[in-house]
């Protein structure tokens, strides 16, 4: 996922904490306080790989970051056709297609994991779906923590109501995240427990556009791989075919998330699929089974999750 589209939307967010204008941008810049020096860090992992990221792709997010820090308004798209003419090709068909899937690739991420502003509903390795993750709702830092599943409704209900959270913002942002008719819709869930049959901007009820976001995120990486596999001729061999071992991989893990996150939350909003959707190719027992006692992280936090005796893993790809 190429993430100068999540930092702009950042950047650009409005506190309100000196009134309109007063972005996380001019935080930054130090405008909004007048302050001489300032800076934003970010933390990034890298390993032994010849390129330090693994996937070609990620290297344009240290570029993108590098950009941003020294100028919070620059474009996204710009800083991505810099990278793309500086990393594969400087033929304009070529760049144009591969910003494309760069603009476009955060959101599809955010729509087969996360959508709607769910958080926090990977396993204890941080590999994989596990929304079932956790006791009840006050078993912090699990997944059935962060996502309140119930057989009213989803979502963390953060307003003045539950947590209280959004009395951390200044009031104009309070006073918005507190509304459930005005909170921006992607971020819905995060501040709200929202009913299943609420209705939202498309018409569709919750666990319909729950269900319909979902499906579009594994759509959105079938379309990655097709444009991807339509630039072979312009992008050199070796990473051609990496980037092509990437997306198989994306895609075959996006259905994977889909699958049980749909077959894990219906089970709380006990409606039928909308008509012409594919069901998970399993029921939710084989999702909860799924074993990766090699995965990065700590599989003695969730042994209830991971027996390495008996490792149950998903099946090799079709494709």
């Amino acid at each position: 996922a190429y993430l100068a589209p999540l930092w702009q939307e950042t950047l650009q967010s409005d506190t309100f904490a000196r009134g309109a204008g007063s972005t996380v941008a001019r935080v930054i810049d130090g405008s909004l306080s007048a302050a001489r020096l300032t800076g934003m860090a970010g933390a990034a992992n890298v390993g032994a790989a010849r390129n330090w990221c693994g996937s070609q792709f990620d290297q344009a997010n240290w570029y993108a970051f590098g950009r941003l820090a020294w100028d919070p308004d620059a474009s996204p798209q710009e800083i991505a056709t810099d990278w793309v003419r500086l990393t594969f090709s400087t033929d304009p068909g070529t760049v144009a297609e591969v910003v494309g899937m760069m603009m476009g690739s955060r959101e599809a991420v955010v729509d087969y994991m996360t959508p709607l502003g769910l958080a926090h509903i990977m396993a204890n390795t941080h590999y994989g779906p596990a929304p079932w993750l956790g006791g009840d709702s006050t078993d912090t830092w699990t997944a059935r923590y962060y996502h309140r599943a119930d057989a009213q409704g989803l979502g963390f209900d953060r307003t003045a109501s539950g947590s209280n959270a959004v009395a951390q913002y200044a009031p104009p942002v309070a006073a918005m995240f507190g509304d459930l008719e005005r909170t921006p819709e992607q971020l819905l869930l995060w501040f709200h427990h929202v009913p299943w049959d609420f209705r939202l901007s498309s018409g569709r009820t919750l666990w319909e556009e729950l269900v319909y976001r979902y499906t579009r995120g594994v759509a959105s990486v079938a379309a990655l791989r097709r444009t991807w596999a339509t630039l072979a001729a312009h992008i050199d061999p070796q990473r051609f075919a990496e980037v092509s071992a990437f997306l198989a991989i994306q895609e075959r893990e996006a259905q994977w998330w889909r699958d049980a996150c749909i077959a894990y939350f219906q089970t709380f909003a006990r409606r039928p699929l909308p008509a012409g959707v594919m069901p998970p190719a399993h029921p939710l027992e084989y999702y909860e089974s799924l074993c990766f006692p090699w995965a990065p992280g700590d599989p003695a936090a969730a042994p209830h999750q991971c027996d390495p005796a008996t490792p149950r893993e998903l099946p090799a790809p079709d494709w």
